[in-house]
């Protein structure tokens, strides 16, 4: 009887000292190794990819932003604001769509990413695709230069699979260069040299396409301006 009453004790004790080395060496040892390998080796990467300029943190690499033209108009009760129209003085990111119709992710939040799962066929995502088609040929054409709507690249009417893509494609960055060049009193032929400079080639040399970061050429940009 005695043996069987310490072999009851001695079960939920042992399963209780298993429970703590293995909280301690799972839940503390283990990620405190982690984290301390990843910030003596890749520290950039470890915390977020962050961009600096002047010691102030304006973004990440990883993460994409809108550029937009602060306040948009307030709205009236029980009805909706006015977004902010984009600044168009800058390169501007793919549309940023996120989770579901009553969460579009107009400010690349972390909390909506994902894709809109519309099929191809969906009458919304259609309109959507033809609005932001008909809104990127009128921003982008100047005095001089008239954007063929056939030039339009399938990423700057689409929002990516995460809705917070920091990369637009070359085509869509050099759709935007007479735009650019116009509002910031630059050469065409500049701008395109800033586009091209600033060009990401494929992975390795052949996993996914080349690929501009938003972010970093606007930085660019504003360098080059003064602003």
């Amino acid at each position: 009887m005695k043996n069987s009453v310490t072999a009851l004790v001695r079960m939920p004790v042992a399963g209780l000292r298993a429970l703590l080395v293995l909280t301690l060496l799972t839940g503390v040892l283990y990620p405190l190794a982690v984290t301390g390998a990843a910030q003596t080796l890749f520290p950039g990467r470890a915390n977020g990819s962050e961009i600096t300029v002047d010691g102030r943190v304006v973004g990440s690499r990883l993460i994409g932003q809108t550029y937009t033209l602060p306040p948009g108009e307030p709205g009236e009760p029980g009805k909706p604001g006015k977004a902010p129209a984009p600044d168009l003085r800058w390169f501007q990111p793919r549309p940023s769509h996120g989770l579901g119709t009553n969460s579009v992710n107009t400010r690349y939040r972390l909390l909506v990413s994902g894709a809109t799962n519309r099929s191809a066929d969906s009458a919304e995502l259609l309109r959507s695709v033809r609005e932001a088609k008909a809104a990127v040929v009128r921003d982008n054409s100047t005095a001089d230069h008239r954007i063929d709507p056939a030039d339009v690249p399938a990423d700057a009417v689409t929002s990516s699979g995460s809705g917070l893509d920091p990369h637009i494609s070359p085509a869509y960055a050099r759709l935007q260069a007479h735009r650019v060049a116009e509002r910031n009193h630059l050469g065409v032929v500049r701008v395109n040299r800033l586009i091209r400079d600033h060009t990401e080639g494929r992975t390795l040399g052949f996993i996914g396409e080349p690929r501009v970061n938003v972010l970093e050429l606007n930085l660019a940009l504003a360098e080059l301006t003064g602003d």
